[in-house]
């Protein structure tokens, strides 16, 4: 397992190896012994997985504490751009993203902690899309920041009249009039 930086310290592209030949190919998606020296030390408590067509854009989501959650996101099969947006106030890098494609191909993942909203597009004809946990859903406690908020600038790499977006998305707050983490 190969750690990648990014511009944020606190979102890291975890590099699998993978070991393939003509009959296809494996790699160890997650050791929690790896993870935890490697990367964070937390508990995930859920697997989450969702397909989505082209240009289905999902976010950006989060949840408020005390039910935040980080997240270990991957594709299984696909193409997506995945975002991470810090709304930490008082960090250094509050209100910047890191943008990173995943892909069934790449075997990327993308490791994002609490206190960072999330959201991805898809860029291939479909796209299966699997993450862990480390809180459970609180319906609550849910919240989210508009996509397309010029304020936090993101290229979501797409045509707008490509985007195919749930009410939820389309009706969430600026990035000025959302809820965040203190």
């Amino acid at each position: 397992m190969k750690i990648i930086k990014t511009e944020i310290p606190e979102i890291i592209i975890i590099k699998s190896r993978v070991f393939g030949d003509d009959r296809g190919y494996f790699f160890e998606t997650f050791s929690k012994r790896k993870f935890e020296k490697q990367v964070f030390n937390t508990e995930f408590v859920q697997d989450n997985e969702s397909e989505s067509s082209y240009g289905v854009l999902r976010g950006l989501h989060y949840q408020l504490p005390p039910f935040s959650q980080s997240k270990l996101v991957r594709v299984i099969s696909g193409e997506v751009l995945d975002i991470a947006v810090d709304i930490r106030k008082g960090s250094t890098t509050f209100g910047k993203h890191v943008a990173v494609k995943l892909s069934g191909k790449n075997k990327y993942q993308l490791f994002i902690p609490r206190g960072f909203a999330h959201g991805f597009v898809v860029l291939s004809d479909k796209a299966i899309f699997s993450y862990k946990v480390d809180n459970y859903y609180n319906a609550a406690s849910e919240a989210s920041i508009k996509f397309d908020d010029m304020e936090l600038d993101i290229d979501w790499l797409l045509n707008s009249k490509d985007f195919k977006l749930s009410t939820k998305d389309i009706e969430a707050p600026l990035f000025k009039d959302a809820k965040l983490f203190n």
